[in-house]
């Protein structure tokens, strides 16, 4: 389950994504409003956990602002604003829940569960398309049995293209969700995090799963001619 949460107070974004990731739940986190519409629109996440108080606008507005926009992602609402009149504004704007805080860690975790149960979302937290195979909770890459060692953003760059495997992944949308929605679109270090990839899970190994669409991004997938080599090897 991939969740982003939207909150202005660092130390409550520290506390909430050390305590989901412990918990198996791929978490991101943006500082204000703008942030989070940016990668609310470009992400595929599961769910939103959005603060009701922002410093640029209110919780509510985003989610105002992205179901106008389509995002229909399932949206929990987090604050200490408990009042019935806020829960009922929040349910009324396209929320799926909205729990006060203070809150225990559990509950929030059964509570992202139950949304994605819902929504028919996999919780599964291990990735995987060929011999690659990625378990996102404990940070663990191999390939074709043997451990892949990869930096924070290239493990990030890696399971943002695993979960969105034989589908090309935009270069606007790898910088917005890899290096953050204020990224300096003409900066080069994706290019260079590619090509560290590609040494290391795709040099050495039975056929290359980076694929570069020209003009489009990048795609993740395990070309028909590798495929059958492979077959044919396993067979002999």
């Amino acid at each position: 389950m991939r969740v982003l949460y939207i909150e202005d107070d660092p130390d409550a974004r520290a506390f909430l994504e050390v305590g989901l990731k412990s918990q198996g739940v791929v978490t991101e986190v943006a500082p204000d409003a703008d942030a989070g519409l940016a990668l609310a629109r470009a992400g595929d996440y599961d769910v939103l956990i959005l603060d009701v108080m922002l410093p640029d606008r209110e919780g509510f507005d985003v989610l105002r602002e992205l179901r106008a926009a389509g995002v229909e992602t399932p949206a929990l609402f987090l604050t200490a604003r408990s009042a019935v009149r806020d829960r009922v504004r929040g349910l009324d704007l396209g929320a799926d829940d909205y729990l006060a805080k203070p809150f225990a860690l559990s509950e929030l975790v059964a509570r992202l569960r139950a949304i994605a149960r819902r929504r028919g979302v996999e919780t599964a937290a291990c990735l995987k398309l060929a011999d690659l195979e990625m378990d996102v909770a404990h940070h663990r890459v191999t390939r074709a049995g043997r451990p892949v060692e990869l930096t924070p953003k290239q493990f990030s760059l890696l399971e943002l293209l695993l979960r969105n495997a034989g589908r090309v992944v935009s270069r606007d949308t790898i910088l917005c969700r890899v290096w953050g929605p204020q990224a300096e679109h003409r900066s080069n270090a994706l290019e260079v995090q590619i090509n560290y990839l590609r040494k290391k899970i795709d040099h050495g190994f039975d056929g290359a799963l980076i694929h570069t669409r020209p003009g489009l991004g990048y795609v993740l997938e395990q070309r028909a001619n590798d495929a059958r080599e492979r077959a044919k090897r396993e067979r002999s």
